[in-house]
C-alpha cells in the first residue's frame, strides 16, 4: 500500500508522452567502442596487476587463494539486499497512482536497467537518470512529477551520503570512534557535506509556486525580467522535489528506510571483502573511506572505473589500513559492487524494451477511439 502524495507534489493530468520518445540510448561506434574496451582493459590492467607492483605489494594477489569463502557468499547476500533497498525507495518514491503498470517487476527492470547505464557510462550517473526518467514517461507519468520525484529520490539518497560523512568525520576526529583521524579526511569530507545539506534545505525553502509568480512577473518586466524567470525554473523544481523528499521523511513511510538498505549493504560488502582476506578496519575507518573514495564517481570515468578504486585504496592507506589488505578488498568489492550487476542490468534493460512496446500498444487503441 502506497502513501498518498505530499502536498508539494499533487500529480496535475497532463498530455500522454509523445509517440517519437524514444528510449535513450549510447551511439556506439565503431571508434567509440574500441576506445571504451581499451579504457576498461587498461584501467584494469593498471588496478589489478601494476598498482600493486607500485605499491610495493608483489605478493598481494596470493592472498586471492586464502579468501574465506564464507564470508564471500555474505558480501553476495548483502549485495542482493542493497539491490532490494533501491527497488523499495524507488516504489515508495515514484509508484503512486501508477500500480497497474508499476508493478514489482517493472519497478526491478527500470532500476536495474537504470543502474547498469550509470554503471558503464560516464557523467555522474546522467545516463541512470535519462533512462528512468523515459521509463516514467512512457508508463504515462506526467513530465512534471518525473522531476520532482526524480529530485525526491535523490535527495532521500544523499542525503544519507551528507550525514554518514558529517557523523563519522566529526567522530573520528573527536576521538569518539577508533581509527586514525587525518584533518584532510575527516573535517573537510563533513564540512563540504554540511554546505551542500545546508543548501538543499533552502532550495526546499522556496515556494512551489515561485516559477509561476516570476512568469507572471516577467511578462510586464523587461529583459532582465525573463531571464530572472527562466533561470528561477531549476531551483523552484528542485524545491519541489526537496520537500517531497522530506513529507516521505515526516509521514515516516518506512521505503525512506531503502535509501539506507542502497548505502549500508554496499558498505557491508566492502567490510564483507576485508573479513574474508583479513582484519577489518573499523567500521567508521570502512564508512569514512568508502563515502570519500564515491568522491570520484563524478569524474568523466565510466562507471568511475579507476577513480573509485584509487580513491578508496588511497583513503584506507592514509587511514593506516595495511596496503595489501585494502588493494585486495577493495577491488574484489568492486567485483560485486560494478561488475556483478551489470549482466541482469543489461538483461532487464532488454526486459523493459520489451514492457514499454506493450505499454504503447495498450495506449493505441485508446488514441484511435479518441480521435473518432
Amino acid at each position: 500500500m502506497t502513501s498518498a502524495p505530499a502536498a508539494s507534489d499533487r500529480e496535475v493530468a497532463g498530455p500522454e508522452p509523445p509517440e517519437d520518445e524514444e528510449m535513450p540510448r549510447v551511439a556506439l561506434t565503431r571508434r567509440r567502442a574500441l576506445l571504451f574496451g581499451l579504457f576498461v582493459v587498461s584501467a584494469i590492467a593498471f588496478l589489478y596487476f601494476v598498482l600493486p607492483r607500485l605499491a610495493g605489494l608483489r605478493e598481494t594477489w596470493h592472498r586471492l587463494n586464502d579468501g574465506d569463502p564464507w564470508w564471500l557468499a555474505m558480501a553476495l547476500v548483502f549485495e542482493m539486499l542493497e539491490f532490494v533497498g533501491y527497488i523499495w525507495l524507488f516504489r515508495t518514491v515514484f509508484v503512486r497512482g501508477h500500480e497497474r503498470r508499476l508493478g514489482w517487476q517493472a519497478s526491478y527492470e527500470i532500476t536495474m536497467a537504470g543502474l547498469a547505464a550509470t554503471r558503464l557510462f560516464a557523467a555522474g550517473g546522467a545516463g541512470g537518470i535519462a533512462l528512468t526518467v523515459w521509463a516514467l514517461r512512457r508508463a504515462g507519468m506526467e513530465r512534471r512529477t518525473v522531476a520532482c520525484r526524480m529530485v525526491a529520490n535523490l535527495v532521500l539518497l544523499y542525503v544519507v551520503y551528507d550525514l554518514a560523512l558529517i557523523v563519522c568525520g566529526l567522530l573520528l576526529r573527536t576521538g569518539l570512534v577508533p581509527g586514525e583521524h587525518p584533518f584532510v579526511l575527516t573535517v573537510v569530507p563533513a564540512i563540504f557535506a554540511g554546505i551542500l545539506f545546508i543548501i538543499f534545505c533552502l532550495i526546499g525553502l522556496l515556494p512551489g509556486d515561485l516559477d509561476r509568480r516570476l512568469e507572471r512577473w516577467s511578462r510586464g518586466g523587461g529583459r532582465l525580467a525573463r531571464i530572472v524567470a527562466k533561470v528561477s525554473t531549476l531551483p523552484t523544481s528542485v524545491g519541489l522535489g526537496v520537500r517531497t523528499a522530506w513529507g516521505l521523511v515526516r509521514e515516516r513511510n518506512p521505503g525512506v528506510l531503502g535509501a539506507v538498505m542502497w548505502w549500508g549493504f554496499d558498505i557491508a560488502v566492502l567490510w564483507a571483502c576485508f573479513r574474508a582476506f583479513g582484519t577489518p578496519p573499523p567500521v567508521s575507518i570502512v564508512v569514512m573511506s568508502y563515502f570519500v573514495g564515491m568522491l570520484a564517481n563524478t569524474l568523466p570515468l565510466p562507471g568511475g572505473i579507476g577513480g573509485v578504486d584509487g580513491g578508496m585504496i588511497g583513503t584506507f592507506i592514509a587511514f593506516g589500513v595495511p596496503g595489501g589488505l585494502a588493494v585486495v578488498a577493495v577491488l574484489v568489492y568492486r567485483g560485486y559492487s560494478f561488475w556483478l550487476p551489470t549482466v541482469p542490468g543489461a538483461v532487464a534493460y532488454v526486459q523493459l524494451r520489451r514492457r514499454v512496446a506493450g505499454w504503447d500498444a495498450e495506449r493505441e487503441p485508446a488514441a484511435i477511439t479518441a480521435r473518432v
